[in-house]
Formats: structure tokens, C-alpha cells, sequence
């Protein structure tokens, strides 16, 4: 018989490529949705996407933010994948009406998974949670690093994943008893879709593409594709070494907005019409930094070391990044043209 695991948000980018890669291994996986109307839509996606074995998937209605049908999520589970995190459509007023609800979610996600006897829980984070303090340019920044959730620019999106996987951690170490947990913490996450939902890192490519960014900054990034943030998970899922780790996903090195900025240009010229030619001076955006919330984050993006190792993951889980930051981009704009996210 297979091992069960349950992946929490089974409609969303990551937890979709999850479910496709479980599914491909001979797992059987339960899902969470938050609500069972969407069922058909995952069943589609994964038959267009050449599943055509579906007897091993099934379907529970639970949200993060109530306790109802967690213990039955949970039920019979080997492992979780805590994959999903609170939805807002708007931007909160009040931060902690975003940061309570991620917080309270993981903590139900483990407490369901401790009471259902789970092996392990391997919970998605992000670099949020550990690179964001670290602006030593000649330094390297790994897993032992944390973020401090009152960095000035820190989003407050950011913010929420960070106290939430404190939390977690906070929960195993105090009320965990057996369980076993890591977390994986994604770079900018791209790379192909498998439906129309994709991750906010796309928002990027969107704003060079449809000419809404009229100067592109000169802001360093590191990307991971999405293929390779739901192997990391499935691989620290069931490695022995993993208990109790973090692990940052990210492809090798690097790259600029404007390296991406030419890319487009390169690649997909018919697209590339109203990518900017100009670049923002790094100055305009520390300036701008000093009256207004969006450039502060922005500055932040700027000034934070990029010098990020994938080391860990590579050397304890075997894990290699398959897909280049060009790779990912492409791949990216390959979906969104799919989807009619851009035209």
C-alpha cells in the first residue's frame, strides 16, 4: 500500500505542482480545499497535465482559519504538506489581521497532524523568513539566518510567513511531541503553471510586460521554479536528515530586473513591445523610500544581500536545481501566455 499525504491548499500554484509530482510517484494524496467546488477544477488541471490515475487523490473542505474537519484532513496521513496560507484580496489595515490568521493556521495544521499520529509535517515558508535582515554584501546567507519582523520595508506579507513559522517552531518544541518537522523556504517562486492560478512572483513579469513599469530598477533577485520548490518538499518529506531543518530553494546565483528586462526583449519579442528601456537609479528609489510604503519595500529588495546558498538542500537531500533564473523566467511567460495572463 502507498504512503497518504496530505497537502494543504490544493488549488494553488505550488500545492498544485505538489499533488501532480506526489501523484507521479505512486502517493495517495488527500487535499484541502476551501471549498469542494473547486474539486473539478483540480481533477481537470491534472488530467490536461496527463494524470489520468486519480483514484489515489481525494478531497476535504477545511480553511485555516476554523478548526472544523482538520482531524479528518489528517486522518490516516503518513505526512502533511502545509502548503497553503490565508487569502487576502485586500490588503489588510491593520497587519495582524494578516499575521493572527497565518499564525493560528499553521499551528491547527500541526496540532491536527500531532493528534492524527503524522511522521512528519513539512511546512511552506519563504526567504522572507531568512534573508531579509542580512544586507552584508560579502557574506553568504544560509538557513541559520532569521529575519527580524520590524525591518523597515519588510512587507507585511513577509512579516506573516516569518511569525508563522516561528510559531511553528514554537508549537514543536513545546507541544510537538513525536511529530517531525522542516520547512522550505522559496526565493521568488516561477517557472510553468499548471492553471491559470500563479504565484505572486509573477506580478513582476506582468508589470514589465503590459509597459506599467516605466523604469526597471536595478534590483537584484533570486528565483526558484516551481518544479523544484514541490520536489524539495517531497524530498525533505521523507529524507531522515531533514527533521527538524530549513531549507532555502533557489536556483544557482542570480538575476537583475533588467537582466530579465532583456531576456523578455530577447526571447519573446512579439511580447516585449512595452518592456521599459530605461532603468531607475538605485538613489531615485532610496529617496522615494522616505514617503512611500511600496518603494520602501522595494529598497529593502535592493539593499538585502542576494548571496544565497542552496548548499544544504543539495548536500543533505540530493537536491539539484533543474531549471536556470532564464529557464524559469521563460517557462513563466510560456504560462501566462497559455492562460491569457498576457497577450
Amino acid at each position: 500500500m502507498s504512503e497518504t499525504v496530505l497537502v494543504t491548499g490544493g488549488t494553488g500554484f505550488v500545492g498544485t505542482q505538489i499533488i501532480y509530482q506526489l501523484l507521479q510517484k505512486g502517493y495517495s494524496v488527500k487535499t484541502t480545499l476551501r471549498s469542494l467546488t473547486s474539486k473539478s477544477k483540480v481533477l481537470d488541471l491534472l488530467k490536461m497535465n496527463g494524470i489520468t490515475a486519480l483514484e489515489g487523490l481525494s478531497f476535504v473542505e477545511a480553511d485555516l482559519s476554523g478548526d472544523k474537519h482538520w482531524a479528518e484532513a489528517a486522518a490516516g496521513c503518513d505526512y502533511v504538506l502545509s502548503v497553503a496560507s490565508p487569502v487576502f484580496f485586500t490588503k489588510p489595515k491593520d497587519e495582524h489581521e494578516m499575521i493572527r490568521p497565518a499564525k493560528e493556521g499553521i499551528v491547527r495544521v500541526l496540532r491536527a497532524a500531532r493528534d492524527a499520529n503524522v511522521k512528519r509535517v513539512v511546512m511552506t515558508s519563504n526567504f522572507g523568513a531568512v534573508g531579509f535582515s542580512n544586507k552584508k554584501r560579502n557574506s553568504v546567507t544560509t538557513e541559520a539566518d532569521w529575519t527580524d519582523p520590524n525591518e523597515k520595508g519588510l512587507s507585511v506579507y513577509e512579516k506573516s510567513k516569518l511569525l508563522a513559522e516561528q510559531a511553528a517552531w514554537t508549537f514543536i518544541k513545546n507541544e510537538g511531541g513525536r511529530l517531525e518537522f522542516a520547512t522550505i523556504n522559496p526565493v521568488a517562486i516561477l517557472g510553468p503553471s499548471l492553471s491559470a492560478h500563479v504565484s505572486g512572483s509573477f506580478g513582476i513579469l506582468e508589470h514589465l510586460l503590459d509597459g506599467s513599469m516605466k523604469a526597471v530598477p536595478h534590483i537584484p533577485l533570486n528565483i526558484v521554479d516551481v518544479r523544484d520548490v514541490a520536489d524539495l518538499h517531497i524530498r525533505a518529506m521523507t529524507h531522515p536528515g531533514a527533521n527538524g531543518q530549513r531549507f532555502i530553494a533557489s536556483a544557482d546565483g542570480q538575476i537583475t530586473m533588467p537582466q530579465i528586462a532583456n531576456l523578455l526583449k530577447l526571447k519573446v519579442p512579439d511580447l516585449a513591445g512595452k518592456v521599459a528601456t530605461k532603468t531607475l537609479p538605485s538613489g531615485v528609489l532610496h529617496l522615494a523610500a522616505l514617503f512611500n510604503g511600496q518603494a520602501r519595500e522595494a529598497s529593502l529588495l535592493l539593499r538585502i544581500n542576494r548571496n544565497v546558498s542552496n548548499s544544504k538542500a543539495k548536500s543533505l537531500l540530493g537536491w539539484t536545481p533543474v531549471a536556470s533564473n532564464e529557464e524559469a523566467v521563460l517557462a513563466s511567460v510560456r504560462s501566462m501566455i497559455q492562460y491569457g495572463i498576457v497577450k
